[in-house]
């Protein structure tokens, strides 16, 4: 028995090689929308063959893909076939993974949520995929709210309201986080939260008064930089009920009018608190000092900032503006997340997008906090199983660039009534205020072609009646691997692999006639080569510049054509698994 010495997952079919016809995508101008020259493209058509005819011009140019595929549950949904065999599952989730790696940029990374079905096994081909060093996470994230009478378990399992993200980079040692995830509470509500549990709440405390500032000595940071110290006098610190009833002003108000001032005090390890306490051991100097300095590092780098100390612990005084953020005009707590995202708005879901999509559809907020969190303005963010269209959505709203690819008819019935209404600024939903979209945009519709070649009455291989001269150039192209001119300047160079090798594709025979036409066309250096239909067999000789080959017999030994059904036989394959024992 033949023994593998490596860790990897196993299933029947894993080892089969589909060759995958990279088929070109037509672009449908009437379908488009909006501005035509953002680069964003939205792809009805099946989405392993559409992510190979990506390959070739996108490949290592995708910094962000989220893809949300079907969990294999064992239940039907409405748009979407959810009730495949394990080992089909896992096949196609292999041939499309490794496009999408592909695709990715070296400091890329790719988000794949999936239930606890398929998990440990997407885990482990992942692994195998992409390569245990780059596993960045797994994020468990609420997507239910199950309390109240329908949160009882009907069965001996318990009750699901947790998916799980899977993130890989494609280069660990060139990727970097742009910005960590925090989940957002309203800070008087949370106060009030913690008032009700009992939980202790650090910022009660209002520096009423700053008093006046006395220049008092300097001392230096680890660099030699100057570092002033103040006495503060006539201060006044004040808590915040105190100030509530001298204002006679509610504590939520006194929350919103007070934050720059509102602290609590903490005992820092840095560098700089010992060198001040060890330049005022001789000086005289009220309960209260300031300090200003330059940081050369952290969110205030490169710009004078101040800070306070209390008492004779010289304790810092910490500001709650400095955790919290005011957006909506209201200020808001923020704590850092870390693999649990359970902050996720899910009560407005059905409406975002003005689309109904049951039991598939993701919140706007948690697309955005990814691409948040893994990408730039400008960045192109891909998704290949887009479903309702939440994640161009949200990439709309951010203003990055964005690839959606979509079978099913929910392109038309969803995606693209759900983009067009964000381009005209129709869309209030989800995140619309908190990113501050307006409207704009637009994004160019593509069909994926039919297949190349098809089989006449007689069984022979023959060139698909769709095809005109330059889809069939395109096609071509993709083919070889060359990059399609669309507007050649030269008849003959209809794309390109070097800036001196090019492709050629016409429906003519060529004779040797014509072959020494285009060859009086070319310069010493270039090379062509030429797919036909037919040609003198003294043409394959003739040139050494110049190879020429019919368009079916070169390209049939390379892909599989036709109406090729990219899963697996399952039967078929647990028969020969039987005949193989037998």
């Amino acid at each position: 028995m033949k023994t593998k010495n490596k860790l990897e997952l196993t299933w029947i079919g894993k080892d089969d090689k589909k060759r995958i016809e990279p088929r070109i995508l037509k672009y449908i101008e009437e379908k488009s929308y909006g501005d035509k020259n953002t680069g964003n493209m939205l792809i009805h058509g099946d989405n392993l063959l559409a992510l190979k005819s990506l390959e070739a011009n996108y490949s290592g140019k995708i910094k962000c893909i989220y893809i949300d595929p079907p969990y294999n549950t064992g239940s039907a949904f409405d748009l979407y076939n959810d009730n495949l065999e394990h080992s089909i599952w896992l096949s196609l989730m292999k041939e499309r993974l490794i496009l999408l790696y592909k695709l990715l940029k070296e400091d890329g990374i790719i988000f794949i949520q999936i239930d606890d079905n398929e998990y440990a096994y997407l885990k482990v081909l992942c692994d195998e995929l992409y390569g245990r060093n780059n596993y960045l996470n797994t994020v468990s994230v609420k997507m239910k709210n199950i309390a109240g009478a329908s949160g009882g378990g009907e069965d001996k399992r318990l009750k699901k309201n947790v998916e799980y993200i899977l993130i890989y980079t494609k280069n660990y040692n060139t990727f970097k986080w742009l910005k960590n995830a925090y989940s957002y509470t309203e800070i008087y509500e949370l106060v009030q939260k913690y008032k009700e549990e009992g939980i202790s709440w650090k910022y009660t405390s209002v520096l009423y008064d700053k008093g006046e500032e006395k220049y008092l000595c300097s001392t230096v940071d680890g660099d030699g930089n100057e570092i002033k110290i103040y006495n503060r006098e006539n201060y006044k610190f004040m808590s915040i009920n105190q100030v509530a009833k001298l204002e006679n002003i509610t504590v939520k108000e006194v929350y919103y009018k007070y934050m720059d001032v509102i602290h609590t005090t903490a005992m820092p390890q840095s560098s700089i608190r010992p060198r001040v306490i060890k330049e005022l051991e001789n000086i005289n100097h009220s309960d209260l000092i300031s300090i200003k300095y330059v940081p050369k590092t952290g969110k205030n780098k490169g710009i004078e900032y101040e800070q306070y100390y209390k008492g004779d612990k010289f304790r810092l005084l910490t500001w709650l503006k400095d955790v919290t953020e005011f957006k909506d005009g209201q200020w808001y707590k923020k704590d850092l997340q870390g693999t649990l995202w359970d902050g996720i708005n899910l009560n407005n879901l059905t409406k975002e997008g003005n689309v109904a999509f049951p039991n598939g559809k993701k919140p706007e907020e948690l697309i955005r906090r990814i691409i948040e969190m893994s990408t730039e303005k400008g960045d192109y963010v891909l998704d290949s199983f887009l479903g309702s269209g939440t994640t161009v959505a949200v990439a709309h709203k951010m203003k990055r660039k964005w690839i959606g690819i979509e079978m099913g008819n929910q392109v038309y019935s969803h995606c693209k009534p759900r983009i067009d209404s964000i381009i005209d600024g129709l869309d209030k939903n989800g995140i619309t205020n908190d990113v501050n979209w307006n409207r704009g945009g637009g994004y160019d519709f593509y069909e994926l072609a039919p297949s190349l070649l098809n089989k006449d009455k007689y069984n022979n291989w023959v060139i698909s009646d769709e095809y005109d001269a330059d889809m069939l150039a395109e096609a071509m192209c993709l083919h070889h691997g060359f990059k399609y001119i669309k507007d050649q300047d030269s008849f003959y160079k209809q794309g390109y692999s070097t800036e001196k090798d090019f492709i050629y594709t016409t429906t003519n025979y060529v004779t040797i006639q014509y072959l020494d036409m285009l060859h009086e066309c070319m310069s010493d250096d270039e090379s062509l080569l030429i797919c036909c239909k037919s040609f003198d067999e003294e043409c394959i000789m003739k040139y050494n510049n110049i190879t020429v080959e019919k368009i079916p017999q070169a390209i049939l030994k390379k892909y599989e054509f036709g109406d090729v059904d990219y899963t697996l036989n399952i039967e078929d394959e647990i028969i020969d698994e039987e005949d193989e024992n037998e």
